[in-house]
């Protein structure tokens, strides 16, 4: 019995060291592990375990890491990119000035990585010609943690429309038009010549049921406190409170519900003071030290900005997004897996 038990202290810390390493590898394993666990321990429980790992790679980075200086994520041109041409849109044949932002600089000026805070095109590579129709920045909004930093893309809505699209299951029908909805959950063959990006959206059912419509089915019932992302027939998009848009949901083509709004008119929300405010991580609370997206849009609404933060909180997600010129924020999902931006 001490022999196993000698081994059974040994091995079990490994095979969990293991498991995690796993998980942020390989893409499909974490969600697996996730959902196996939450179906035999329970949601509740499931959060705990999430929390206290993240609490503990949290604490290891800052004991680990605590030395290190912002690292930039890709180059930046000397003297930023060259101004490009006005470019022809392809529906009215109107001629549009060129998609650029001025760059914002760094969120703190002695805490930053070369290239913080400036713009640079993403390339098209199916249009390789074409003016760029996306730009992208890096910040580090976390004073205390080097390895925190917040990638913006920036999106030029005068070019660009932005779809949603229904997950094969999730989120789960609660409506009973949902049932015959058919979930076609991936991006048709024929889109492809036009297609820029993809990046996912909101949380499974489960964790907060917050409310979705696309294609003029609503699959999830609306909650009323939430912020919800709305797009409408003539390809407008708003970010807001679900009371300040509720008026209009039924013209809407499509809408999606997440937490509360991050930022909203310009002005963080107060709950992000709150360092155990559960609103935006889900079921994991505001301060986790988690993978996180956000969905921004321009005070003019000429321009989308998907976020995507790595080791951050909650709040320093919404002032990295705020920096970037979001003037209405929404969180979207969160964890290792799910927060990307495909090209």
């Amino acid at each position: 019995w001490r022999r196993r038990l000698l081994v059974a202290a040994v091995v079990a810390p490994a095979a969990v060291l293991g498991l995690w390493i796993a998980v942020h590898r390989v893409p499909w394993l974490g969600p697996l592990v996730a959902n196996t666990l939450r179906s035999v321990i329970g949601v509740e429980a499931v959060t705990d375990l999430e929390e206290t790992a993240y609490g503990l790679q949290d604490r290891w980075n800052r004991l680990w890491r605590g030395g290190d200086e912002p690292e930039a994520y890709w180059e930046v041109p000397e003297g930023g990119p060259a101004t490009p041409a006005p470019v022809t849109t392809t529906d009215s044949g109107c001629s549009i000035p060129a998609f650029a932002r001025d760059d914002v600089g760094p969120v703190h000026e002695s805490w930053s990585a070369p290239g913080d805070g400036v713009w640079v095109p993403v390339a098209d590579s199916q249009h390789p010609t074409d003016s760029p129709r996306m730009l992208k920045t890096l910040l580090h909004p976390d004073r205390i943690r080097s390895w925190a930093a917040v990638s913006v893309v920036a999106v030029d809505l005068r070019q660009v429309d932005l779809h949603m699209m229904a997950g094969s299951h999730e989120p789960k029908n609660s409506t009973k038009e949902a049932f015959k909805y058919e979930r076609k959950a991936i991006i048709a063959a024929r889109e492809h010549s036009e297609l820029l990006a993809a990046f996912n959206g909101g949380f499974r059912a489960e964790h907060g049921h917050y409310g979705m419509k696309v294609d003029g089915v609503t699959l999830v019932q609306p909650r009323r406190l939430s912020c919800s992302i709305a797009k409408y027939p003539d390809h407008r998009l708003r970010i807001g409170d679900w009371e300040a848009l509720e008026d209009t949901a039924e013209q809407a083509v499509w809408w999606r519900q997440t937490p509360g709004c991050m930022v909203d008119e310009g002005k963080l929300h107060p709950g992000l003071r709150s360092e155990k405010n559960t609103y935006w991580g889900a079921t994991l609370d505001g301060d986790t030290i988690i993978r996180r997206s956000a969905l921004g849009l321009s005070a003019d609404g000429n321009v989308l900005y998907v976020g995507i933060g790595d080791f951050t909180t909650a709040k320093v997600m919404a002032v990295g997004m705020q920096h970037a010129g979001a003037r209405y924020v929404a969180q979207l999902d969160v964890n290792w897996s799910y927060p990307k931006f495909v090209l």
